[in-house]
This record gives C-alpha cells, structure tokens and sequence, in this order.
C-alpha cells in the first residue's frame, strides 16, 4: 500500500471513528449535505433569488403546514400504515373553520370579536379528532386497510370542502386570526426573535450538560468534550443564523424587521411535542413496536387497535393545525387547500429516513424531509415552472425516495 492511500485509509478511519464518537445518524448527516448541495444549487438557477431573506422566509412558513403534518406522518408510516387524506382533511377543516369564522358565527358575535376566531378553531381541532376517531376505527376495528380508508376519506373530504360552501371563497377572517398565518405582521419581531434564539441555546446547553452528567453518573461511555463543544457551536450557530435570516427581511416600506413567523413557532412547538411523544412515553413506544412486529406486540399485552386509533386521532389534528396557518395565511377558505398535499407529507417522512416497511422514523428527519420538498417546489416557481411540470418532478422525487428507502433497507440486511 503506497502512503498515499495509508494516509487517507487513515483519515478515513479517524472521520468514521469522530462520527461514531459524536453519535449523529449518519443518514440524518447526509440529508444535511444534500439539502446543502441542493440549496446552492437552486441559488444558482435563481440567480440569488432563492437564498434570499424575503424567499427563506417564505419558505419556513410554507414548510410549516407540510412539516406539521409529516410529523403525524411518521407515526402512521411507523405502524405500517398510510394516510392518503391529509390533503382533504385539511382541506375540509379549513373550509368549516372559515365558513364559521365568516357565515356562521356573525350571527351571534362579530367577526372581530375573540370568541369567533377563538371558537372556530376549537371546532377545527375537534373535527380533526373526530376524523382521526372515523379512519382510526374502521381500519383498527373493523380491519380495513388503511390504504382503502384514507383514499375514500381523501375523495370524502375533498367532496365535502366543497359542499360546505358549494364551492365558494370564504373571506376575509378575523383579523387576530390572521396573525397564526405568517403575513405581515405575523412574526414576533426581531427583539423576541434574538430573545428566542438565546433561550434556544440555553436551553440547548442546559440539555447537553444534562445529558453528559447522566451518562457520567450512570459509567455510559461520554463524547470528548471537544467534540461537544464543537457539536453545541454547530447548532448553536444554525440557531442564531436562522434568527438573523427572519430579522433581515422587513416588513413592507420599512426598515423593521419581521422577525420568526408565528407558523414556524408553531412548526417548532409541535416537532418538540411529537418528539417527546414518540421517545419518552409509552405510547411512542408502542408505536415503533408495533411497527416492528405487530403480531408480537399484540401478544406483549400493547392494545394495538387502541394505539392504531390513537395514531389516527393525532393526524387528524395536526392536519386541523396545518389548516388553520393555511387560511389564516390566505386569509380565506377555499376548496382547493391542500390539493396534492398528501404527495408532499408522505414523501418528506420518506425522505426523512421512515422506513415504508414499518419501525423506523424520526420526526427531525420528516422536518428535513419537508424542506427538501418544499425548497423543490419553491425554487420551481422562481423558475417559472408550471403546475404540471412541479407535479412531475414532486412525483419523481416521491419514486427515488422509495427506491433509496427500499436500498438502504436492503444493504443493512
């Protein structure tokens, strides 16, 4: 062997040994890299455009409503199962949050007062439970598959956005109510933006030096501490740096700026939950085994059917969440919300590293997933592409997503 290829068989080995060390998923590392590549990429073709502040900033609020779905994605995709309705469920809800929020609830108060916006999302979220209850029973208890359930409830609920108003925009919403979509004064400001960035790095400190204390107390085997060191200044400069991208872009004629949209405070709130669900309670844990192997967790005592219902019941609501940042941004309702959005969903979690064999998922890796996605079709429309020609290429994206799934899978057998 020459000292050429000793020396890189050495570096090599050094690289492979510092990311075992630092315990990233190695997957999750080179969507990294890819959204990377593709970002700069994309710059390119757009002259600049699409890594601009103003575009970034759309492009986190658009990614909100398909990263608050995919969450509930992951879960469903876990179980071995799939939601092909999303899209019409959002969509439904949407449209019956504005028609109360517009015809209906008028009657009683006005449009401005804060029991009519109030109001009209606790009827949403309830009708996203009581959906997720719908789908969830009949393919946990009566044994319909899922596949069957959601594409009669994706043609069901699409039927009924338009039903609701006979195909009418609803329009316009209570002014508060605007706020939850990201428009113009939408964000929180770039004083509670740097407020929030500071508090994420504490907090991201905090639980880093927790993390190492426990795995000393217990004797478990402890990262270098420069390697923690340099792991918190990685993240801690991505935090700050997305602050500084939402402060940059101002508000209209101004030079005031936005600051984090509320819907990607939301986005955030709802990963850190779905995250905390999924590893620490018992329900997450259920999930994952009974994505592994159903059969066996039935017999381990797990309530499978319960658990299935219960997956069901959190899409049902996130996909009511997804439906009040889309009307509130448009500021209407309209029967189209959410055409093709179960592409979108269902692609990011598979991107994202959930496995279509069932067992596997992350909720970072669906949020990663989703901006993959989301910065495609973004940069389509800079571009100039049509409707049809973004299908096309969603689509495509959607096969090479399960064809890496299916070789991954395979080459760790």
């Amino acid at each position: 062997m020459t000292d050429t290829n000793l020396n890189k068989t050495k570096q090599e080995s050094a690289l492979t040994r510092i990311i075992r060390a630092s315990e990233v998923d190695t997957r999750m590392l080179g969507m990294i890299v890819v959204l990377v590549v593709i970002w700069v990429g994309l710059n390119i073709a757009t002259g600049g455009i699409f890594l601009s502040a103003r575009n970034l900033y759309n492009l986190a609020v658009q990614t909100s409503v398909v990263g608050i779905m995919a969450t509930g994605m992951v879960l469903v995709i876990v179980a071995r199962h799939i939601d092909l309705s999303v899209g019409s469920v959002m969509g439904v809800i949407g449209m019956v949050i504005a028609w109360l929020q517009v015809d209906m609830f008028p009657t009683i108060f006005s449009l401005d007062s804060h029991w009519n916006w109030s109001l009209s999302i606790a009827c949403g979220i309830t009708l996203g439970v009581l959906i997720g209850i719908f789908q969830g029973w009949f393919t946990a208890y009566r044994g319909i598959p899922a596949f069957v359930v959601t594409l009669g409830g994706m043609l069901t609920f699409r039927g009924g956005a338009f039903l609701v108003t006979d195909g009418r925009t609803v329009a316009p919403m209570n002014k508060t109510y605007q706020l939850l979509g990201g428009g113009i004064d939408g964000s929180i400001g770039t004083t509670w933006s740097l407020i929030f960035g500071i508090v994420s790095v504490a907090l991201l400190a905090f639980g880093m030096y927790r993390g190492h204390a426990s795995r000393v107390k217990h004797d478990f085997p402890t990262k270098p501490i420069w390697l923690q060191l340099l792991m918190f200044a990685v993240m801690a400069a991505v935090i700050f740096g997305f602050v500084y991208i939402m402060n940059s872009y101002n508000k209209p004629r101004s030079d005031i700026g936005r600051g984090i949209p509320v819907p990607v405070l939301i986005l955030i709130a709802v990963v850190v939950v779905m995250t905390l669900l999924s590893r620490i309670t018992k329900f997450g844990r259920y999930v994952y085994a009974i994505g592994a192997n159903p059969e066996a967790a039935e017999l381990s005592g797990i309530d499978v059917k319960k658990v299935t219902t219960f997956i069901f019941v959190i899409m049902g609501v996130l996909c009511a969440i997804a439906a009040i940042i889309t009307t509130a941004r448009l500021n209407a309702g309209t029967n189209s919300m959410g055409v093709s959005s179960e592409l979108l969903v269902i692609a990011a979690a598979i991107i994202g590293g959930t496995s279509l064999a069932g067992g596997a998922g992350s909720i970072p890796g669906a949020i990663l997933g989703a901006i993959i996605m989301q910065s495609i079709e973004n940069a389509m429309i800079l571009l100039g592409a049509g409707s049809g020609e973004r299908m096309v290429v969603m689509g495509l994206v959607l096969v090479a997503a399960v064809w890496f799934d299916t070789a991954y899978q395979n080459s760790k057998k």
